[in-house]
């Protein structure tokens, strides 16, 4: 009897894991962060070609700002519901000035998008053709970090 309880209480662990999952304000902070790691890691391997830190290769490169092209289609902003501001929400860096201007923040990742657009077909042809696209992501992410974004 003890045998079935005590493999009862472990197999109910998991459960108790999802039901924490439920949460809608920790879904959408641990989606915005693998949505910012998702971007992170393709703005590296950009930012690296054109510093000259990574070996320029133009399918890469291509690949790399097509990712990033496609991220900026999904509503990212959507991802932010209130109560997920830094403060309240666990590992959250979002301002509480993002629902008082939610307009300016869809905005500027709009901005983001913008920025992205075409960037897979203008990396090609060389290094060179790497760090203007890589100045006009920095600005669009730096525009809305500076006004959105906790300083960590």
């Amino acid at each position: 009897m003890r045998l079935i309880l005590t493999a009862a209480a472990i197999a109910a662990l998991p459960l108790t894991v999802l039901a924490q999952d439920d949460d809608p304000i920790h879904q959408a902070v641990e989606a915005r962060h693998g949505f910012y790691q998702m971007l992170a890691i393709n703005m590296g391997t950009l930012a690296g070609m054109a510093k000259g830190d990574i070996a320029y290769d133009e399918a890469a490169a291509s690949t790399a700002a097509a990712n990033i092209e496609a991220l900026t289609k999904y509503d990212l902003p959507g991802l932010f519901i209130e109560g997920s501001e830094s403060g309240k929400a666990e590992d959250s860096a979002a301002k509480p000035d993002i629902w008082a201007n939610l307009d300016d923040f869809r905005a500027k990742f709009a901005g983001l998008g913008e920025a992205a657009a075409g960037a897979s077909e203008a990396v090609k042809g060389g290094a060179e053709n790497v760090g203007p696209v890589v100045g006009k992501l920095g600005e669009a992410c730096k525009a809305c970090h500076d006004k959105y974004r906790e300083k960590s």
